[in-house]
């Protein structure tokens, strides 16, 4: 009867509801299947009493800073990911973005990592790109406040010799985009044989950018015997090969799958004919400013971006903004930082900003061009509906896009709600020139029969003209021999027809 009694009060843990309270017959209820398998007991015991940071073991310093970030419990992969991490095993996590997998890793790396006046890098952390790279260093200066830790970010697009510099100054934890991080290698002021914990953060992101080849390098110079962890929020057949051939017999770690409907976050979608009817859809539904007050819009490609971009900077002017991997990095790092203080209403932008960027309050999140593949649909709308937040976005898809649409509903195993169009938009006939039908000529020699009449500038070859070109003496004395002949060949036929 004890165990019933503490079950009632911790029923909430069970329902992933904070707030809901039961009475003893339906804790009971809820409990007994549970209680009867075996398998799970052990997991619900772990999981009864984990309602807080204080339940992870940490340091009274990270408890300080968790504090002053106001963070209260740790999410789920948070709670699953710190025991293993303290364990020293190799990890793989999985797990949706916005569900707090930077602090996953970085507190029990925290927890262990001791203070030493040593140059080279003990931590190392790899994330696809450079924005990710500053916050990942902001994330960890904010957990070390009330520790002695250095820590450092490097990424292309700067100058190569400031990194350099700071490089040789010292650091205890290095976060870095993979090129960048091997030219320092190459240039050997960065050494990495002292690393004992490598993350890579984001790895589907960065096999899908290219950087196979750079990992690859970048094992050849870590040291063997050094803890691998890596998260990301799918699975690939290239990130599985990458963990077969780096990993130690990995604890895998899943935590809502990239398939899983993201349920705060209210989803609907328009059939839209075109692109420049897109554009007008969008233009009337940003006209309320204080329903679509801070709207984050992805587009497929970098020139749809700015087509888009010159279009809504018409309607809406300095609200707008735009981000995409042709614009430099002082233009990028305004960008976001003007749309998350506020001073941009609408961030225009590619899958570049689709992972990891953490974003506060996204009103809406809406798909101008419904994404190739299906995982890209949950990246995106992760960006809203953050921290137990209530999200928005709107998906527009064309007819080509419809078998796209099709399969996001296969993989979430959810129907996206269609709304009607509003009969105020206007409906354009201005076609991109893509979407404008293309006259396919057909290459190739057109055959005349007997019968073509020939125009008036026909005429016949002159005599001359019809004879069969035979390649010259050369040519000639080839047929003779009946096969090609070296210059040497031709000088030894010459002595033996004198000789003759």
């Amino acid at each position: 009867m004890p165990l019933v009694i503490l079950i009632v009060f911790h029923s909430n843990i069970i329902s992933g509801q904070a707030s809901h309270h039961y009475n003893l017959s339906t804790a009971h209820h809820t409990i007994t299947p549970i209680l009867h398998n075996s398998n799970f007991l052990p997991y619900f015991c772990k999981n009864l009493f984990m309602n807080s940071f204080e339940d992870l073991n940490l340091s009274k310093q990270l408890y300080n800073a968790i504090a002053d970030l106001g963070f209260e419990k740790p999410t789920p992969i948070q709670f699953e990911a710190c025991p293993v991490v303290l364990s020293g095993k190799d990890v793989v996590g999985i797990a949706q973005t916005g569900t707090g997998k930077t602090l996953a890793y970085m507190l029990p790396i925290l927890k262990d990592l001791k203070f030493s006046r040593q140059l080279n890098p003990r931590v190392l952390i790899l994330v696809p790109t450079r924005e990710l790279v500053l916050q990942v260093v902001e994330h960890v200066k904010s957990l070390t406040t009330y520790m002695n830790t250095r820590v450092l970010g490097v990424y292309g697009g700067t100058n190569i010799n400031t990194q350099k510099q700071a490089v040789a100054g010292g650091c205890d934890i290095l976060a870095a985009t993979p090129g960048r991080l091997y030219d320092l290698a190459l240039t050997g002021v960065l050494k990495l044989k002292d690393i004992k914990k490598l993350v890579i953060d984001e790895v589907d992101v960065m096999l899908e950018l290219g950087f196979r080849y750079q990992l690859t390098n970048i094992f050849e110079l870590l040291p063997e015997r050094r803890q691998n962890i890596m998260f990301s929020a799918t699975m690939t057949e290239e990130v599985d090969a990458l963990i077969d051939d780096t990993f130690i017999s990995p604890v895998k770690i899943s935590i809502a799958l990239s398939g899983t409907p993201l349920h705060n976050i209210a989803q609907q979608c328009y059939n839209v004919p075109n692109f420049y009817t897109k554009v007008n859809l969008l233009s009337h539904l940003l006209r309320d400013r204080d329903e679509y007050h801070k709207v984050l819009v992805f587009v497929s490609g970098k020139k749809y971006a700015d087509r888009l971009f010159e279009a809504l900077e018409e309607r809406y002017g300095p609200e707008t903004c735009v981000i995409h991997s042709n614009k430099s990095q002082n233009y990028r790092f305004r960008s976001i930082q003007q749309f998350d203080e506020g001073a941009n209403r609408i961030l225009v932008t590619t899958d570049v900003m689709a992972r990891g960027i953490d974003l506060d309050k996204i009103s809406h999140v809406i798909n101008f061009d419904t994404p190739a593949y299906p995982e890209n649909y949950m990246h995106r709308i992760g960006r809203t509906g953050r921290a137990e937040e209530k999200g928005k976005t709107i998906l527009f898809y064309t007819p080509k896009e419809e078998e796209a649409k099709l399969a996001i509903e296969i993989l979430m195993d959810y129907e996206i709600p269609v709304v009607e169009f509003p009969e105020e938009v206007e409906i354009s006939k201005q076609l991109t020139p893509e979407e404008r039908p293309r006259n396919i000529e057909i290459s190739g020699k057109i055959r005349r029969t007997q019968d073509d009449e020939r125009g008036p500038a026909f005429h016949e070859k002159k005599l001359k003209n019809t004879k069969f070109n035979q390649g010259g003496s050369y040519l000639r004395k080839m047929k003779t021999y009946k096969k090609p002949q070296k210059r040497g060949d031709k000088i030894a036929n010459l002595r033996s027809k004198k000789n003759k």
